[in-house]
């Protein structure tokens, strides 16, 4: 059984690797491959470092754990990375083994908004994260609808994901602020040597 983990990854924390880890144990995963974006369809607007920067933090984020794995496919692929092309893909590659498309509450209520999502749930079971300000009816609802008009197979983890973000860390980076313990020391490293998110130009 083999986990999916997508995102940005601008930059990768400590509520990723927690919550990967955490779901690994939960639902006996063989390993989860960890899949940054080159182009994410959904952050259009956000402030993103280069798609090597991001894959190669991830790396270093990751190094110490052989259950977690790196995948460069959708850095490699041209154009927006859409989550379907991806499972499309990895359907090839573990075409005997089950697929866990890891996603968070928040993108499961905007699964509507994704690339020929109703195809996704036909490539990849869904582990659900949630986050401290879930709302459990809208989440629910989602699940539901989905699950009976759809035939997904969707499953909710008890992992409860760390209030921390990306945001957060390039925001704190920009005001010279510690991110010390919010993300590995390898990757605070990799950034302060590459002069990373210290302007909105970056």
């Amino acid at each position: 059984m083999v986990g999916l983990m997508g995102g940005t990854f601008n930059p990768v924390h400590y509520g990723h690797l927690l919550m990967c880890e955490s779901i690994r144990e939960e639902f006996n995963l063989n390993k989860i491959i960890f899949i940054p974006a080159r182009i994410p369809p959904h952050k259009t607007k956000e402030n993103i470092i280069s798609p090597e920067d991001r894959l190669r933090m991830v790396e270093l984020a990751i190094e110490d754990n052989p259950y977690f794995k790196l995948s460069d496919i959708e850095i490699r692929r041209s154009g927006p990375s859409y989550t379907v092309d991806t499972l499309k893909e990895f359907r090839k590659i573990y075409s005997f083994k089950e697929l866990f498309l890891i996603v968070g509450a928040d993108s499961l209520v905007q699964f509507h908004t994704w690339r020929d999502y109703q195809q996704i749930f036909s490539l990849s079971k869904i582990i659900v994260a949630k986050r401290p300000d879930t709302d459990e009816n809208l989440l629910n609802e989602h699940i539901d609808k989905f699950t009976n008009e759809m035939g997904a197979k969707i499953l909710v983890s008890g992992h409860r994901a760390m209030d921390y973000s990306s945001t957060e860390i390039r925001e704190r980076i920009k005001k010279g602020a510690s991110i010390r313990y919010r993300t590995p020391a390898s990757v605070a490293d990799y950034i302060y040597k590459r002069g990373l998110y210290r302007s909105d130009k970056d």
